[in-house]
């Protein structure tokens, strides 16, 4: 089958399948005209390399993995990748709950400005921060920052 054809059928564009190629993922046969030409088999194998991208493997992984696949038997070395792979996508999970956490700390004070995190706030505006002055200085944002300290204490 053509390049097209195992596209369509795999449900992937044939620029994956080249990129497959490249990686050594996939192989192919060509025509004395040069034209890529596949086995029936291809569609399954690009379906399961699909579904390898899909669980966060690389493509350096899944070259390393596709020998047990052919052979039908997983090697402990294969066992010990996909969990460093896991291990790997676990971190990774930790570090974006970080910086979404981090996110939602700008959004609040975002939404509820202070004169601690908006310069424009501070009297006079963009002056240094400093905690003691805030509570003490006259005017409405003292006030203001009296008013939270009493409640949060």
């Amino acid at each position: 089958m053509r390049i097209g054809e195992l596209a369509h059928q795999a449900g992937v564009s044939t620029r994956a399948l080249r990129y497959y190629e490249e990686q050594g993922l996939l192989t192919s046969e060509r025509t004395p005209s040069g034209q890529r030409t596949y086995p029936e088999s291809a569609v399954e194998r690009v379906r399961l390399i699909q579904q390898f991208f899909t669980a966060g493997l690389p493509s350096r992984t899944i070259l390393q993995l596709l020998p047990c696949v052919d052979t039908g038997h997983a090697s402990p070395k294969a066992f010990e990748l996909l969990a460093s792979e896991r291990n790997r996508i676990t971190a990774a999970m930790a570090d974006l709950a970080a910086a979404r956490d981090a996110l939602d700390r700008m959004i609040d004070i975002a939404n509820h400005p202070t004169p601690e995190h908006c310069p424009a706030l501070r009297e006079p505006a963009w002056a240094p921060y400093n905690a003691a002055d805030a509570t003490t200085a006259p005017g409405p944002t003292a006030a203001l920052v009296a008013s939270a300290t009493l409640i949060t204490r």
